[in-house]
């Protein structure tokens, strides 16, 4: 695996198509971060490719951010890591915000189930 600082957060590449996500503390993701997110991802994965949002840390998203998040078609399963009851609202919000039937996305609470999960996807 290698890991990749970014702007905003870490990449993680845990193989040649799934990549962890995994934001700062206080960031607030914004359309030039989900453009160097987006720009990250397709350079370094082969599609179709899954994603691990790892929700450790809390964040925020602008509106116009909420709407581009997910807008690769190269990305067919999200798999979000969301503890708190907050991170699981704003997962369902970006969600419903974008309502997408091309990407299969599931919330867990436990990393390892995530894992699994996407890559039963991804193969």
């Amino acid at each position: 695996m290698k890991s990749c600082r970014l702007s905003f957060g870490e990449i993680v590449l845990i193989s040649d198509s799934l990549a962890e996500i995994i934001v700062d503390e206080g960031i607030v993701m914004d359309e030039v971060k989900i453009d160097e997110y987006h720009d990250f991802l397709l350079t370094h994965l082969k599609p179709p490719f899954g994603l691990l949002v790892n929700k450790k840390y809390s964040y925020t998203y602008t509106f116009e951010a909420q709407k581009s998040i997910i807008g690769l078609k190269e990305l067919i399963a999200i798999a979000v890591v969301a503890k708190t009851s907050g991170s699981v609202m704003s997962t369902e919000t970006v969600i419903n915000i974008n309502d997408n039937d091309n990407i299969d996305i599931e919330i867990f609470q436990d990393r390892e189930n995530a894992l699994v999960w996407l890559q039963k996807r991804i193969t």
